[in-house]
């Protein structure tokens, strides 16, 4: 068997896999059904119901996409970040597996947040794109998640990609509180942050809870949609590991 064969190994791979199907078979659709419930009552509200902001005006409507793709962005790489440690320490036979379905969608919030932040921006600031603080700490993640997608899979060995993609993670983990404060650290186009965890939001309460909405509504999709691409690769791995073990005719 060659070393590009991607099959579920025997020993430290058995167990684990196995029991992530099992256990996340019943939870998906629901969480995927009630994420998309949550999403689609958060949109209308936000965008038919919210009223508009009295300085920016109906463009403010922006946020309850770009809001919750950039906590999505920041959120699944902290995922990528914990699964490169296990990975990295424990060798954890899932870890590897979720890091590879998690890239792709958390570059997928990340470049959402990037468009979403430049139309919301281009009224107010008059351009498309300033080398803002938090902007460009922003794209960094972006760049961040496609190294990790392509080193992940440039490797025969799909062990030695993932591990190799761990370092990154781990190393890359240093853009997200520059991100998270840079509004704080430097003088920056974008505005302070509205939602912190030390005090009461500085938006209005008839703002806030249809971005809460749609941040759960999205969060819960997006844990939806990792499990499954990460069940489907179990899967066909599994499905490749039997079709080995077959007798030749």
């Amino acid at each position: 068997m060659s070393s590009s064969t991607t099959t579920i190994p025997s020993g430290r791979w058995t167990g684990s896999p196995a029991r992530f199907l099992h256990v996340t078979r019943p939870v998906i659709f629901p969480c995927l059904f009630i994420g998309l419930a949550i999403l689609t009552v958060g949109v209308v509200w936000g965008l038919c119901c919210a009223p508009a902001d009295w300085q920016q005006g109906e463009t403010v409507r922006i946020m309850y996409l770009h809001v919750p793709m950039a906590w999505l962005a920041s959120a699944d790489y902290v995922l990528l970040a914990l699964c490169g440690l296990l990975c990295m320490v424990w060798r954890h036979p899932l870890a590897g597996i979720v890091a590879l379905e998690a890239g792709p969608l958390g570059a997928t919030a990340t470049a959402l947040c990037l468009i979403t932040g430049s139309l919301w921006g281009k009224p107010g600031w008059g351009t498309w794109w300033v080398w803002d603080a938090r902007l460009t700490s922003m794209l960094v993640l972006f760049f961040l998640y496609i190294g990790h997608i392509l080193i992940i899979r440039a490797f025969d060995d799909p062990v030695r990609g993932q591990r190799a993609a761990a370092l990154l993670a781990l190393a890359g983990v240093v853009d997200l509180p520059i991100i998270k404060f840079s509004v704080q650290w430097w003088n920056t186009l974008h505005q302070p942050d509205s939602i912190t965890l030390t005090g009461a939001p500085t938006m209005s309460m008839s703002m806030f809870y249809p971005l809460l909405v749609c941040a759960t509504g999205f969060t819960l999709t997006g844990i939806a949609l990792l499990l499954i691409r990460t069940r489907t690769t179990l899967l066909e791995r599994r499905a490749q590991s039997l079709a080995l073990r077959e007798p030749l005719v």
